[in-house]
């Protein structure tokens, strides 16, 4: 019997959000309850065959067999550009100002390593993203979480940042349209945020893998990169994942300053070899003929956030209904914590709700729902809520 001790940054690791629920959900299935999982965000809906077509023809091509570009093939590089200019009118330079990624997460997760250094402090907005902390604190660094409050629609409170705690920090992570809250940013928010960091000398590291899930043509979500100054602090995290469908693809973008571009490129040079090139192409070809179908995606999305906002109404949970992203953060029964309250729902009724306290300390009293199952299942779902 090996007596193998884990490293320390993997000890002191709190499980995994989704992992502890996948965990969770399977021993509820065990006992032959009928499970409805509105846990995890990954999309139910079908990638759009074209996509899949672009795949299959680039997959027969020899030239795709062999190991890929780490920082990812220009053509496709020249897609994210030409699709942010066509979506933010914002330009960039395929060559330095784009990277590739395995999916946004593999990005996200080996940044702080091109830039943090033992002791170097890194702002997080919370609820987040698990994976800003756990990557900030591989890379030996040390976080401090800034809250995201109701009543500052869930933006950072960027008044309520010392000047002292700015001058520390190496650089800070936000996302928006925000998961869990599904709050999105204003460009007065961004233009005080890169003000803050151009003082103070802090890379903004932005995660905007939800801006292509939205629900007024009127009001769509920006990206930071629009606003001036920019690219003198922001590096972008972007994804197929959710506007196409492609969670399982691992396919994703990382856009900005041309030297936090390059950091992140030497990075994903030492720790991997690229994404397959027929994944690739098809995301080229997701990129430039793909917005008929999200614009598709988001009305399915619409009438879920409705049917749910609705049913929710009539039992009388509080909740947000939300502008973009297809999650609804809901406020749980008095008298029970964000845990309690899921894991009732969960062992009395099969369904799979995620705790807000799980993405962060302000969480608590709060809920997940993911959009990600059809009307019929969403209702289904909150008829067996009704009933605890």
């Amino acid at each position: 019997m090996s007596d193998f001790k884990l490293a320390d940054r993997l000890s002191t690791l709190p499980p995994y959000l989704f992992a502890a629920i996948d965990k969770a959900k399977k021993e509820v299935a065990a006992t032959g309850l009928d499970i409805i999982s509105l846990g995890i965000g990954d999309p139910d809906l079908a990638t759009p065959e074209f996509i899949i077509d672009a795949l299959y023809k680039a997959a027969k091509n020899p030239v795709n067999h062999q190991y890929p570009s780490y920082v990812g093939m220009l053509t496709y590089r020249q897609a994210v550009a030409d699709w942010y200019k066509q979506r933010f009118d914002v330009d960039l330079d395929a060559a330095t100002e784009v990277v590739s990624l395995i999916g946004s997460k593999e990005g996200i997760a080996h940044f702080p390593l091109a830039f943090v250094n033992p002791g170097d402090l890194v702002l997080v907005a919370t609820p987040n993203y698990p994976v800003y902390g756990v990557a900030t604190e591989f890379a030996g660094g040390t976080v401090e979480y800034l809250p995201l409050l109701e009543e500052n629609d869930f933006l950072i409170d960027l008044d309520a940042v010392s000047n002292d705690t700015w001058a520390k920090a190496k650089m800070i992570f936000i996302c928006y349209p925000n998961n869990p809250t599904a709050a999105t940013a204003t460009k007065e928010f961004y233009d005080r945020l890169i003000e803050k960091a151009k003082e103070f000398n802090v890379i903004v590291v932005s995660d905007a893998a939800y801006t292509e899930i939205y629900y007024d043509v009127n009001n769509k979500p920006i990206s930071i990169l629009e606003c001036e100054g920019s690219k003198d602090v922001c590096i972008e995290f972007h994804s197929l994942s959710k506007t196409y469908n492609m969670t399982g693809w691992r396919i994703g973008m990382a856009v900005g300053n041309r030297d936090l571009i390059a950091g992140l490129g030497k990075i994903k040079e030492n720790v991997d070899s690229g994404i397959f090139q027929a994944v690739q192409e098809a995301g080229i070809a997701a990129l430039r003929d793909g917005e008929p179908y999200a614009e598709k995606f988001r009305g399915i999305y619409k009438e879920r956030r409705d049917v749910v906002s609705t049913a929710l109404t009539k039992i009388g949970i509080k909740h947000r209904v939300p502008d973009a992203a297809f999650y609804m953060w809901c406020n749980t029964p008095e008298g029970n914590t964000s845990s309690e309250f899921v894991t009732n729902v969960l062992k009395q009724t099969g369904v799979v709700l995620t705790p807000g306290n799980g993405f962060g300390t302000p969480g608590e009293g709060y809920f997940r729902i993911s959009l990600t199952v059809n009307n019929d299942l969403l209702e289904e779902a909150v008829s067996r809520i009704s009933k605890l």
